[in-house]
C-alpha cells in the first residue's frame, strides 16, 4: 500500500547510492530504488511503502530494476524507463511505461522526460529523468559522465533540484559535477553514487570546494541514508 502524505509537502529521502524517494504534489517517485543488497540502505524491501512511480535509469544491478519490479507487483506503482527496459519489466509482471529521450509525457499525473546519460546498460540505453511536479523541476541524472547537453537542459528547464553522481570512476567526479551544476543552473544539488564502494572517492565536501572555485551558488544537501529533508 502506497503511503499517504500532505500534498503541500516537498521531501527528498536518499537511500544510498543513486536511490531517492521524492515526495511532492501528492506523489511518491522513487529513483533507481536499489534497496536489497545496497550496503548504504537502512531499510529492507519489505519496509519500503512503495511509490506511484519507479524511475529506473538503466539495467545495472545497483540501480534497482529488480527491486522496482518486485515493488510494482506487490505494492503497486508504475516503472518508467527506456522502452526496452520497460518491456523487460512488463514481461516479468510489473506495470511499466516505456519511452525514449525527448519531450515530456504524463505518468500518474506527473510530467516526465528522459534525458541523455553517458554510460552503459545491458537493456536499452541509459537515461536520466526530468520530473515536473508541484511547480518545480527535478533532475535525476542517472549514471553519467559530463556531457554538453546539460547546457541545453539548463537553458530549457533550469531544474531547481539536481541529483548528480559525484563518485568518479564510473560517473562524474566532483570537478565535473560542479561544471554540470553551472550548466544546469540548479540551486540545490543532492550528491549521489558516492561512498558505496571504495573506488567511489568523490564526496559532498569535495563538490562544495569545486562549486566555490567556480563562483556559483548552489546548496549541497548533506544527506544521510533514510533521513528525509524538505526542499
Amino acid at each position: 500500500m502506497i503511503g499517504e502524505f500532505s500534498i503541500e509537502m516537498a521531501r527528498l529521502t536518499w537511500f544510498g547510492h543513486a536511490a531517492f524517494l521524492l515526495e511532492v504534489g501528492g506523489k511518491r517517485i522513487a529513483f533507481d530504488p536499489w534497496i536489497e543488497g545496497n550496503p548504504k540502505c537502512p531499510i529492507s524491501l519489505d519496509d519500503f511503502e512503495g511509490a506511484h512511480i519507479y524511475a529506473v535509469s538503466h539495467s545495472h544491478g545497483d540501480h534497482g530494476l529488480n527491486d522496482a519490479i518486485k515493488l510494482s507487483k506487490e505494492k503497486g506503482g508504475v516503472i518508467v524507463g527506456i522502452f526496452e527496459l520497460a518491456n523487460y519489466a512488463t514481461e516479468r509482471g510489473a506495470k511499466a511505461v516505456g519511452a525514449n529521450i525527448g519531450g515530456f509525457f504524463d505518468v500518474e499525473g506527473v510530467e516526465i522526460a528522459l534525458t541523455e546519460a553517458i554510460h552503459s546498460s545491458d537493456i536499452g540505453s541509459p537515461v536520466g529523468f526530468l520530473v515536473r511536479i508541484g511547480g518545480k523541476t527535478f533532475y535525476h541524472a542517472g549514471d553519467t559522465g559530463l556531457f554538453g547537453g546539460m547546457s541545453l537542459i539548463g537553458d530549457l528547464y533550469s531544474p531547481e533540484v539536481s541529483m548528480l553522481p559525484i563518485g568518479g570512476y564510473y560517473t562524474m567526479d566532483p570537478v565535473q559535477a560542479s561544471l554540470a551544476l553551472k550548466m544546469l543552473k540548479s540551486k540545490v544539488v543532492a550528491p549521489m553514487h558516492w561512498g558505496t564502494f571504495p573506488v567511489l572517492k568523490g564526496t559532498p565536501e569535495l563538490l562544495e570546494e569545486e562549486i566555490r572555485k567556480l563562483g556559483i551558488k548552489v546548496r549541497v544537501l548533506k544527506l544521510k541514508p533514510g533521513e528525509p529533508v524538505e526542499i
